[in-house]
């Protein structure tokens, strides 16, 4: 271990800490430093399971993920999702004390000096410490009440390779309606099944499915329901992912190229509905929830600085003021205008409406129409804070979709802006819940690009915290802007439960 300064250079010299977990909490205690170390993912993990919790670091390895990209090296690609909890005899790799320092300083060198780019890197870390502890403490999660569901939609848990009973009696259903032995899972057996009874389809999608008229269509979209709650969320899911009445996944920060977050097996980013009525609060707790309504417009409006789109998005709802500026009142023309332009959506209705927005609001469009432009001509663009999105391959310019990546950057640069300010809120939310004496005012529990969930005995508390976690946010990456992010926050004993409203989109939050 070795004491640096902001610049990375070494104070004092080395020495070897017997009591690693030991240690950092002394020193977590009497100087509260930033940590520097090659990966929180690596690192601190066994820290929290010794009981040990650091307020700050500079997480190396997520660093050098952002700098690479603005060198124009493509990120890793994404692989599948895999549990990488640490095994019995699983260990961190060891790396030499000099090379970390020196890793340290040549980042250091890159963005102390700008103040977006060096902000990003903060948060980024931040988001690591938070992704760690979320994924340690867990969601609340009961295995009961899921267990019941289970039982309830598919029947008593088989055994060995036999499905469920539901799904066997759904299956039964099919063969009977085609009068032959079908296997539902299969699509090419699925298509054989209707082209045997003068049907041809193009594919066994849903939509597709459900312009048939034909029996068997309820029965093979209830198969498919069946199926994907036993093989996503069944009893091995349960299994697996869930210790104590805590869903414990693992989550990685800044795994898409917009700088939002993903997870590595146990699906959290993606819990549907079926499941959340298994979210449920210890208790004497409730959750406080809440998320960000039309985050990507308002980001927009804060990123071109276009007067009248900033008034809008001062407003509760950013779409009623751009309908009364340039659609007549038409809230729903407004709002199909507002994201079009986001997502590149130019054509039929959505051109004529953009000229119409592009007259009222005459910055905003252009701020993304330039990014689009840049990204047709192969090149790169950035986010509010730095970002880059990934450069495109050497033969694009004479065999690349141009059209396609002027999509892709016309929203990078405001996606990736939003997961940034959804990234510095969930850094400050944890920083204020963290410094509550003895953690009293909750824990975060979940992270989901712009929603975020407090597990807490003090609900008024928690979502005073998240106010005041939106407003800091929000002047760290904008300044004194006019430009407001309401956040529709819910307090709640189940995850599942839509009553409970805290307060709406309106009040400042």
């Amino acid at each position: 271990m070795a004491l640096v300064d902001d610049a990375g250079a070494q104070v004092g010299e080395s020495h070897e800490c017997r009591d690693l977990a030991a240690t950092v909490a002394e020193l977590e205690a009497s100087r509260s430093p930033r940590w520097v170390w090659t990966s929180t993912a690596t690192v601190y993990p066994d820290l929290l399971r010794a009981g040990v919790r650091v307020q700050r670091c500079h997480d190396l390895a997520t660093t050098a993920a952002i700098l690479n990209t603005r060198d124009g090296i493509p990120p890793d690609p994404v692989e599948e999702p895999v549990d990488e909890r640490p095994g019995l005899f699983d260990a961190a790799p060891g790396v030499d004390i000099a090379t970390v320092i020196e890793r340290f300083v040549e980042q250091r060198r890159r963005t102390a000096t700008d103040r977006r780019l060096d902000l990003l890197v903060a948060a980024e870390s931040a988001g690591t410490l938070a992704a760690a502890e979320m994924g340690f403490g867990g969601l609340p999660f009961s295995a009961d009440v899921h267990r019941d569901l289970l039982e309830r939609t598919l029947g008593r848990r088989p055994l060995g390779y036999e499905p469920p009973s539901r799904i066997a009696e759904v299956i039964a259903e099919i063969q009977a309606v085609f009068g032959r032995p079908v296997n539902p899972a299969s699509h090419v057996e699925v298509l054989d099944a209707f082209r045997r009874e003068g049907i041809e389809l193009s594919s066994t999608r849903k939509h597709v499915l459900r312009e048939l008229d034909h029996p068997a269509v309820p029965l093979l979209l209830r198969h498919r329901d069946l199926s994907k709650l036993y093989s996503t969320n069944g009893w091995s899911w349960l299994d697996t992912w869930v210790h104590d009445n805590r869903f414990r996944p693992v989550y990685v920060p800044g795994a898409v190229v917009s700088g939002r977050w993903a997870s590595r097996g146990g699906g959290a980013l993606q819990i549907p509905k079926a499941l959340r009525s298994s979210v449920v609060a210890d208790p004497g707790h409730t959750f406080v929830i809440a998320d960000a309504g039309q985050l990507e417009p308002r980001i927009l409006a804060a990123m071109s600085g276009d007067p009248r789109m900033v008034a809008a998005a001062g407003s509760d709802d950013l779409y009623a003021p751009v309908a009364a500026a340039a659609f007549g009142g038409d809230r729903a023309k407004a709002k199909v205008a507002v994201l079009g332009v986001l997502y590149g959506a130019t054509s039929g209705d959505s051109r004529a409406l953009l000229t119409v927005l592009r007259r009222s609001f005459p910055d905003a469009v252009e701020f993304v129409e330039r990014a689009a432009r840049t990204g047709e001509r192969g090149e790169v663009v950035h986010s509010w804070l730095g970002r880059a999105c990934p450069p495109t391959e050497p033969e694009f310019l004479t065999h690349g979709d141009t059209r396609a990546r002027g999509r892709f950057t016309r929203n990078f640069v405001v996606q990736a802006t939003a997961a940034e300010w959804a990234l510095c809120v969930l850094a400050e939310l944890r920083r204020r819940l963290t410094a509550a004496p003895d953690g009293q005012d909750g824990k975060l529990v979940f992270f989901q690009h712009d929603e975020v969930m407090v597990h807490t005995r003090h609900a008024d508390a928690a979502a005073a915290h998240i106010e005041a976690s939106v407003e800091a946010a929000t002047r760290l990456m904008f300044g004194a802007t006019d430009v407001r992010f309401p956040m529709s926050t819910s307090v709640r004993t189940c995850y599942a439960d839509e009553s409970g409203n805290h307060g709406a989109a309106g009040n400042g939050m």
